[in-house]
């Protein structure tokens, strides 16, 4: 009971928080940043053991530089993803721009249902929030629900605001199912690690062999529905654009693992580009092959 008292109190407070400008809140993403990268040491043992590890060819104080900046965007990110507790649509629409939807409208018209697969990279929560206000079909969104009822709670309103349906990963097939009679676009972030059971296939991703999780690629080939990789470019502080591109239109006519490969080929291009801005503090190379 203590426990779920805490976890009330604390979604209230993070909801007057939610309440200030996203100006003011980025001052406090400052001193988050100072704490937890110079007071706490947030996981920086695995920031830097997964930087070192993906980048063997830049020196240790460039290496630094990325995690510095990397330690900054997570403190705004996380005050980023607290202000989506009262974001207006026209503040979503504002802050995340898109390119290319067009090619999934085409799609939905004739009737066709579209999978779509990015990675943890800039603010994925509010561009999956964005989205769902520029599209005609249902967004469908694979996650993996929170232990803490509460807090999971919280959470699944504020994705939920302005019509996005997300479906925990276990209930993937029963969700599609459920909307198997309308046009759909079904989401993945599918970067995460799978767990050691779940550990069927390594992919050589960032200069290591890392194991992937699946399931894209065997809802594609069984259902042959067309993938779009979301790019993300963070514009500034606070601001999105996302550039839909074709990755695979005919997923039937893919070799095995052909299409996972892909999908990590088009998310290592991206982070080549700005890694300060991918989910470091994951601990992704938990599992090497034996």
């Amino acid at each position: 009971m203590i426990k779920r008292g805490f976890a009330h109190i604390g979604v209230f407070f993070l909801f007057l928080i939610s309440l200030l400008p996203l100006p003011l809140l980025f001052f406090f993403a400052r001193l988050l940043y100072y704490l937890l990268y110079y007071l706490i040491g947030y996981r920086k043992k695995v920031v830097r053991g997964n930087l070192r590890q993906s980048f063997p060819e830049k020196s240790e104080s460039e290496i630094i530089e990325i995690e510095k900046k990397f330690f900054r965007f997570l403190s705004e990110l996380i005050f980023e993803i607290v202000k989506m507790t009262t974001i207006s649509k026209k503040e979503t629409l504002k802050r995340v721009t898109f390119e290319g939807l067009e090619h999934l409208e085409k799609h939905f018209k004739a009737g066709e249902s579209v999978l779509a697969c990015t990675g943890h990279y800039g603010n994925w929560e509010l561009g999956t929030l964005a989205l769902g206000l520029n599209l005609s079909a249902k967004t469908l969104v694979i996650y993996k629900p929170m232990s803490n009822k509460i807090f999971e709670s919280w959470f699944s309103k504020i994705r939920t605001q302005y019509g996005n349906i997300f479906i925990a990963m276990r209930q993937t097939l029963r969700g599609m199912t459920a909307y198997k009679n309308e046009p759909t676009l079904l989401c993945f972030a599918s970067d995460q690690a799978p767990t050691r059971e779940e550990t069927r296939y390594f992919v050589d991703f960032l200069h290591q062999p890392t194991a992937a999780l699946l399931g894209v690629e065997k809802i594609a080939k069984s259902t042959n529905r067309p993938i779009y990789f979301f790019k993300v470019t963070v514009v500034k502080k606070g601001y999105y654009h996302v550039k839909v591109l074709p990755m695979c239109l005919n997923p039937s006519a893919m070799k095995d693992y052909e299409i996972t490969n892909l999908h990590f080929k088009f998310l290592e291009n991206i982070i080549k580009e700005q890694p300060q801005y991918w989910l470091w503090s994951h601990k992704r190379w938990k599992f090497k092959p034996e």
